[in-house]
């Protein structure tokens, strides 16, 4: 009686491991295969990844970029591997499922990281159209500095104050960009005043005969003197020069030219005019 019941245990499960070696016999020669096809497309996706990094790194400085899409090039070659394994396995409803699945995270992961994902997006056109390079000189949201690193989710300048502005890429991209550096040149516009009593034709003689032998100017460009207005206690005119930046920053350079104007005019007893400051009254006071 005992073997008979411990003979009705084990002939099931007798069977069912007969069937799943026979089954495992059968499917050797396709796990065989896939195993091929995984190590066959993990060696491609390898020497990919090392291809799409050589030739981005000849069209891009961008290193994080090219670190990106040289990994998302090896992991788009493995996954393809391993779907044509599952395939090959007879997996076809596990390699949909997976498909179904990796677009749904993918969606809800983009509705979760909305700004991270718009910034990366933002940093790879940055990269590939390079509006800006690192060290140039640009204007924009309201910043102005020197580019010191462009990355996929946001761009570096120093700000020539110490200060190190961080700037997410989307507002790089979406934002309007003044380079200051691809031409080479850029202008710089200095506002005065003089007395009415000055002569405009001295003026401005005496202004331009004072920047002749200044050596960081564009010698290329000419100067303007422009008079623009009659204010109440003065005549408003200003001056606009081009400069060299590989010699001076607009800064240094509009400080000497004010220097050199000063000297001329003082020596020419050209008077600046002195501002009008109210005069407050004291109670009891007769001023």
């Amino acid at each position: 009686m005992i073997f008979a019941q411990i003979s009705k245990i084990i002939d099931p499960i007798a069977i069912k491991l007969d069937r799943w070696t026979l089954e495992g016999y059968r499917l050797l020669p396709n796990v065989i295969m896939a195993v091929l096809i995984l190590v066959v497309f993990r060696t491609l996706s390898r020497y990919g990844s090392r291809f799409m990094e050589r030739i981005l790194g000849r069209a891009s400085q961008n290193i994080a970029l090219v670190g990106l899409i040289s990994a998302l090039t090896r992991i788009a070659i493995f996954t393809a591997g391993l779907f044509f394994s599952l395939g090959v396995l007879g997996l076809d409803k596990t390699v949909t499922s997976l498909l179904a699945g990796a677009g749904v995270l993918a969606l809800a992961l983009g509705f979760a990281f909305q700004d991270l994902t718009t910034n990366f997006i933002s940093g790879a056109f940055i990269a590939i159209q390079r509006p800006i390079k690192v060290g140039d000189v640009i204007e924009t949201n309201g910043f102005t500095g020197k580019v010191l690193s462009i990355g996929l989710r946001s761009v570096k300048l120093d700000n020539f104050a110490g200060q190190i502005v961080e700037l997410p890429s989307k507002d790089i991209f979406q934002k309007p960009i003044v380079n200051f550096t691809n031409s080479g040149e850029r202008r710089v516009q200095l506002e005065c005043s003089i007395g009415y009593k000055d002569d405009l034709g001295i003026v401005e003689n005496l202004a331009l005969s004072a920047m002749k032998d200044l050596n960081f100017l564009n010698r290329l460009k000419p100067i303007e003197l422009n008079f623009m207005k009659f204010s109440e206690k003065s005549i408003d005119f200003e001056i606009l020069f081009w400069i060299d930046q590989d010699k001076i920053g607009p800064g240094p350079a509009k400080s000497a030219v004010m220097k050199a104007v000063k000297r001329v005019f003082d020596e020419n007893n050209i008077a600046f005019p002195t501002p009008v400051r109210a005069v407050e009254q004291v109670p009891g006071r007769v001023e």
